[in-house]
C-alpha cells in the first residue's frame, strides 16, 4: 500500500533538456500493424502548435497567443472540435471540488482546498478569441471543456488552422500544477495551455478533468515564454536559444541579460504534451548516458545538506535506469530527459518528470525510476489514462520494479510481490470494480490506485506466468516498436502476446481485465498416486503443480489449460490440458505422493491459498 499511495502522491514535471538551435529528435520506424480499430489501417490525428506566453510572476497571471494547426487523418467529417481548459478545474464548486468533498476516502492533497480558494489564488483559463483559418468561431466554455462549433467541416485529410487568444492564472499549487508548491517551487505549469481534445475511432476524448491523468494527440511544439529574468525555466524540449536567455546550460554560467524579462524557446518535436516549470533557485547538473540522452537535473539550492546530497546521490542511478528501460523496453528516442524538483509527488510528462524533491535517497530514487518508466508505459505507448489507467500505472509499476530489483541487486523472486498482496486485498475486500472502470468513476480512491497499480502490474508479472518469462520480455518489446507514437488499447499488448506465442489469450484479458472474476484452484484429495484438483473460482488458468513423493523425490507438472491452444516453454511434465468447464481434475503419478503444491512460485493471483497444497 505505501508504494501505491507514494506514486499516487507522486505528480511529474517534466523539464527541458537545454540543447542548441538545431538539435533533432531520434525517431522510431514504426511499421503498420493491425489495432483493435474495425478500420483497415490504423490512423491517428496530429497537431502542431505555436505559442507565445507573457507570465508576470508577481500576480501569477499570464496571456497567451496560440496557433494551431489540425490534420483530420481520420476518415470522419467534424463539426465540432473541443479544448481541455484544465486550470478551471481549481475553482470552488468545480467537479474537481466537488468530488474531492463528497468521495468516501479523498486524496489528502486535495481535501477541501480547492473550496477555500480565493479569487487571486483559483486557476482559470479564459479563451477571448478563437479563428478557424481566419473566421471567427462560437465557442463555450463548460467547465474544463471549451466546446467549439466549427464555421466549416474540416474533411478527411484536410488541415485547418485554429487561432486563438486567451489569459490564465496559476493556481495555488494543489494537484500536479500550480504555483508556490510546499517545497518552495515557484512555477510547476502543466495543464497549462489551451489542449485539443484527442478524436481517434472511438469518437471524441473530451472528458472533464476531475483528477485523473490524461490523453493528447501527438504532433509538434513551438512554444516561447517570457518570464522574469531571475527565473530558471525547463520545459519540455529543447531549448533553442541559449544565448539569448542567457543561460548556459552546459557550462551552468548566467550572463546578466538586460531588460526585466527573457524570452525561453523551445521545440519538442513528435509528444502529446507540453510541460514547464520556473523557479530563480534552481541548480542544474547534467550526466550523459552512453549511447543514449543527457539527463539534466533541477532542484532547489535551499535543501538541507541531506536532499542536496541525495539529490547527488540519484544522478549516476538515473543514468542506469534509462539504460535499463532502453534494453528491455525500446531505445529512448529523444536526446534528453530531466528530472525538476516541483508539483506534489511525480507525474510523467513529455521527456521529463518532476517531483517533490525533500525525500530520502531511497524514496527518491523510486519515484525517478517509476515516473522514468512513464516514458514508455504511456508517454511513448500513449494509451487513454482515463480509460485504460491500469495501462500505463501497471505496467510502469512492473517495469520499474524490476529495474530497482535489478539495479539494487534486491534479489527478490518476485519484484512484484507487494502489488500481488495489495490486489488480493482488493479482491477479497468487496470494493473490487473491473479494470474497465473509467478513471474517474471508482467508489474510492484506494480502489483506483489498487486496480491501476497493483492489478495493472499484476496482469503483466502474471501473463509472464501464462506464457513464460522469455515471451513476455519479446512481448514488451515488440509492444513497444508496434505502437510506440501511437494509442495502444488493451486487446494490442494481448494480441501481440498471441503474435509471439501463437496462443489464444483473449480469456486472459476478458477474465482478468474486463471482469472481477478472480482465481482460485485447490487440491481436492491426495489418494496414493492419484490426484484431484477442483476450479472453485470462475477465472481460468493454466495450473504450475510440484509433487512431492514419498521417496523424497520431487517433479514438477505442468496442465495446460484448453482454451490457450498452446503450451508455455517449461521443464515440467506436461500432462493433458484441463478444459474450463469441468469443475475437478483427476490424474495419476507413477509413484506414491507425499505432498501437492499448485503454483510454487505464488506467481498466479489465486484469491485463497490456504487450498493449494495438501499432504
Amino acid at each position: 500500500m505505501k508504494k501505491i499511495f507514494l506514486y499516487l502522491s507522486g505528480v511529474t514535471f517534466l523539464l527541458a533538456s537545454c540543447k542548441t538551435t538545431n538539435q533533432t529528435v531520434a525517431t522510431l520506424s514504426v511499421p503498420s500493424v493491425p489495432s483493435t480499430q474495425k478500420a483497415s489501417s490504423y490512423w491517428q490525428q496530429h497537431v502542431d502548435y505555436k505559442m507565445e506566453i507573457d507570465i508576470d510572476v508577481n500576480t501569477y497571471q499570464y496571456k497567451g497567443k496560440q496557433e494551431l494547426i489540425y490534420t483530420n487523418n481520420s476518415p470522419d467529417v467534424l463539426t465540432k472540435v473541443y479544448y481541455h481548459l484544465y486550470y478551471n478545474a481549481f475553482q470552488p464548486g468545480s467537479e474537481m471540488d466537488v468530488r474531492s468533498l463528497t468521495i468516501a476516502d479523498p486524496d489528502k492533497r486535495v481535501g477541501d482546498r480547492i473550496s477555500k480558494l480565493k479569487p487571486n489564488e483559483i486557476g482559470y483559463i479564459k479563451v477571448a478569441s478563437l479563428k478557424q483559418n481566419g473566421a471567427k468561431l462560437n465557442y463555450e466554455t463548460v467547465g474544463t471543456i471549451l466546446e467549439v462549433e466549427l464555421a466549416k467541416p474540416i474533411q478527411p485529410g484536410e488541415k485547418v488552422t485554429f487561432n486563438m487568444i486567451f489569459d490564465a492564472q496559476v493556481p495555488a499549487q494543489i494537484r500536479r500544477t500550480g504555483r508556490n508548491s510546499k517545497e518552495g517551487v515557484a512555477l510547476s505549469m502543466s495543464q497549462w495551455y489551451p489542449k485539443l481534445a484527442e478524436y481517434d475511432f472511438e469518437g471524441w476524448h473530451a472528458d472533464p478533468y476531475i483528477g485523473r491523468e490524461f490523453h493528447g494527440v501527438w504532433g509538434n511544439f513551438d512554444v516561447k515564454l517570457s518570464i522574469d529574468k531571475n527565473y530558471v525555466v525547463g520545459g519540455s524540449g529543447y531549448l533553442q536559444n541559449p544565448n539569448d536567455v542567457g543561460y548556459g546550460y552546459e557550462t551552468g554560467t548566467v550572463n546578466k541579460p538586460k531588460g526585466n524579462k527573457l524570452t525561453w524557446h523551445f521545440n519538442a518535436p513528435n509528444v502529446h504534451d507540453f510541460t514547464w516549470a520556473a523557479d530563480p533557485d534552481y541548480i542544474h547538473d547534467t550526466k550523459q548516458v552512453p549511447n543514449g540522452p543527457k539527463l539534466h537535473f533541477l532542484y532547489k539550492n535551499n535543501l538541507d545538506k541531506e536532499h542536496l546530497n541525495n539529490w547527488k546521490k540519484m544522478q549516476p542511478k538515473t543514468v542506469e535506469l534509462m539504460q535499463y528501460y532502453s534494453k528491455n523496453i525500446g531505445k529512448y528516442p529523444y536526446k534528453q530527459y530531466s528530472i525538476i524538483q516541483g508539483g506534489d509527488g511525480g507525474m510523467e510528462y513529455a521527456m521529463c518528470t518532476l517531483i517533490t524533491g525533500k525525500r530520502t535517497y531511497g524514496s527518491l530514487v523510486g519515484v525517478t525510476a517509476h515516473e522514468m518508466a512513464h516514458t514508455w508505459f504511456q508517454f511513448l505507448l500513449a494509451s487513454n489514462e482515463a480509460k485504460h489507467e491500469w495501462m500505463d500505472e501497471g505496467f510502469t509499476s512492473y517495469v520499474s520494479d524490476h529495474a530497482m530489483n535489478d539495479i539494487f541487486k534486491e534479489k527478490k523472486d518476485n519484484p512484484a510481490s507487494s502489488a500481488y498482496g495489495n490486489y488480493l486485498y482488493l479482491a477479497k475486500s468487496g470494493k473490487e470494480q473491473p479494470l474497465t472502470t473509467h478513471a474517474d468513476r471508482y467508489h474510492l480512491n484506494q480502489s483506483y490506485g489498487i486496480s491501476a497499480y497493483s492489478k495493472g502490474e499484476v496482469f503483466m508479472a502474471q501473463l509472464g506466468y501464462i506464457i513464460g518469462e522469455d515471451n513476455l520480455k519479446k512481448t514488451i518489446k515488440k509492444y513497444f516498436n508496434d505502437f510506440a507514437f501511437k494509442h495502444p488499447k488493451p486487446l494490442d499488448i494481448v494480441r501481440t502476446a498471441e503474435r509471439i506465442t501463437n496462443f489464444e489469450l483473449d480469456w486472459y484479458l476478458m477474465d482478468f481485465g474486463q471482469t472481477t472474476n478472480t482465481i482460485d484452484y485447490g487440491v481436492k484429495s491426495v489418494e496414493n498416486n492419484s490426484i484431484t484438483l477442483e476450479r472453485i473460482g470462475l477465472m481460468p488458468m493454466p495450473i504450475d503443480l510440484k509433487v512431492t513423493y514419498v521417496d523424497g523425490t520431487i517433479e514438477d507438472f505442468y496442465i495446460p489449460l484448453q482454451m490457450m491452444r498452446g503450451e508455455k516453454p517449461t521443464l515440467s511434465t506436461i500432462i493433458k490440458d484441463w478444459a474450463w468447464a469441468y469443475p475437478t481434475y483427476t490424474f495419476e503419478t507413477k509413484k506414491a505422493v507425499k505432498s501437492v503444491q499448485i503454483d510454487p512460485t505464488e506467481m498466479m493471483a489465486d484469491i485463497d491459498k490456504t487450498n493449494n497444497s495438501k499432504k
